[in-house]
């Protein structure tokens, strides 16, 4: 909740381990992104295009689902409307005990993470196995994703390999590969003695109908073609019009994510296995979640709802980059989570999250759809202020509006200031600001004023 946010910034920013991890893969990711948006003819303009096709959609989102649910139903799809997390929870349950499933295997999905289906699962007495290689050690360690492409960014190889020495009784190393084989290998029976499959989506077509996967590791294809169902779990929000618009998306979400021009594995799936098809499952269940999505299309933060889930913005983000993704509390970290989260579950427990930005402005740079990230952020601020500011602060903003709306006040003020914060100084910072500002100075050093305003100095030029 909002209220313990401070406590978890301080607890991230004493973790030395953490920002060395963050450090590490982020300058990573940055590099690669800025190389493979060069490697883009006319970038610019497919961003533009694709942010146009995302908000366009949005503005009549109501209409696109309709027909996308009748695309869906034509293609033998079997469609299902969730209002709440609970209700998509229930919903998948009610699916498995009616196809009588045991096992299922999932591929990464932020969605669920939202719902939370993996402990309803486990509730109804079902087991659940994720698949993805990350999402694999946040189960097996009882954790939870720090980052929406890299869910264990959080963790060193030698983390991984102890966490799979203590759960799993593997032999104790840190050698990436071989730790790609320990899972492969427990993660492969998974796959075919999974009676359900359950994936997310990266965008659904409303034109024909189609779902798109976009994933770097096979389990995402094993999974939505091995089970014998397939239950796919996605937001109201990922609809974009056409397979034209589709090919755009699909230059501009790698390159933002990991500096890939395509990722491994970009799948289309359009419905359940048809007479004559050699693989597929006997069933394709589409579960299109709300949860908040439609109150939050009506008001002014509205265009969060248009964010692809690449990553960019946290990779981009000084504030992420200091504490990492658990700091915020809940499935969306980043400027993304700063907005969607109060968004989702309610400004009234989130109101800490828009205030964890320096409104540098770089998340709106490197957003592949150029999503105004800081004007919502400010916005969200200026909602939660009535009720959250403290009284000093109200005050004091009240006393600063009068006093800087007289000069000579606001001289009479500046002068003061300045005689009573020079003498607390050090080589001409201020280690300490007294009162309410020292909160500012816990964690960051104040410059101190200078002996002459620029005032007083034009007027001694004047003068002279």
């Amino acid at each position: 909740m909002s209220r313990t946010f401070p406590l978890r910034v301080r607890e991230a920013l004493d973790n030395r381990p953490l920002g060395a991890a963050l450090g590490r893969v982020v300058s990573v990711l940055q590099s690669r992104r800025a190389l493979g948006l060069a490697s883009l003819p006319d970038a610019d303009a497919i961003r533009d295009q694709a942010r146009k096709a995302k908000l366009d959609t949005l503005r009549d989102l109501a209409a696109s689902l309709e027909r996308f649910e009748a695309r869906l139903i034509a293609n033998g799809a079997e469609v299902h409307w969730a209002e709440t997390a609970a209700d998509a929870n229930r919903i998948v349950i009610e699916i498995a005990k009616r196809h009588g499933v045991r096992k299922i295997a999932k591929s990464k999905s932020m969605v669920t993470e939202e719902t939370h289906l993996n402990g309803a699962l486990e509730g109804a007495g079902l087991e659940v196995v994720e698949t993805d290689l990350g999402e694999y050690i946040v189960q097996i360690t009882n954790d939870r994703p720090s980052h929406i492409i890299a869910p264990i960014i959080h963790l060193t190889r030698a983390d991984v390999g102890r966490a799979m020495h203590e759960r799993l009784q593997t032999p104790l190393t840190d050698d990436p590969a071989t730790l790609g084989g320990y899972a492969r290998e427990r993660l492969r029976r998974v796959f075919l003695e999974a009676d359900m499959g359950i994936s997310g989506a990266n965008f659904g077509v409303v034109e024909n109908g189609t779902l798109c996967l976009v994933t770097n590791e096979g389990n995402g294809r094993m999974i939505t073609s091995l089970p014998r169902v397939h239950v796919a779990v996605m937001g109201i929000e990922k609809l974009i019009p056409t397979l034209g618009d589709l090919d755009r998306f699909l230059k501009i979400l790698p390159r933002s994510a990991t500096g890939q021009k395509l990722s491994v594995y970009t799948s289309l799936v359009s419905g359940p296995r048809r007479a004559g098809d050699h693989c597929g499952p006997e069933a394709l269940h589409v579960v299109l979640l709300d949860n908040g999505r439609s109150r939050l299309l009506a008001g002014e933060t509205a265009e969060i709802l248009g964010c692809i889930r690449c990553g960019a913005c946290m990779n981009a983000c000084p504030v992420y980059m200091s504490i990492g993704g658990h700091a915020y509390g809940d499935t969306y970290p980043g400027p993304v989570g700063a907005v969607l989260t109060p968004g989702l579950r309610g400004l009234h427990d989130w109101a800490d999250l828009p205030g964890a930005s320096s409104l540098c402005g770089a998340c709106r740079e490197v957003c592949p759809v150029r999503l105004d990230i800081p004007r919502m952020l400010l916005s969200l601020r200026r909602d939660a202020a009535p009720a959250h500011s403290p009284v000093w602060l109200k005050s004091a903003m009240r006393a600063f509006g009068w006093i800087v709306s007289r000069p000579r006040m606001y001289r009479l003020a500046t002068h003061i200031a300045r005689a009573g914060l020079r003498p607390a100084a050090r080589n001409g910072w201020i280690p300490r600001a007294p009162g309410p500002a020292a909160a500012w100075t816990a964690t960051r050093d104040l410059r101190a004023p200078v002996k002459t305003t620029f005032q007083d100095a034009w007027r001694g030029k004047e003068r002279r």
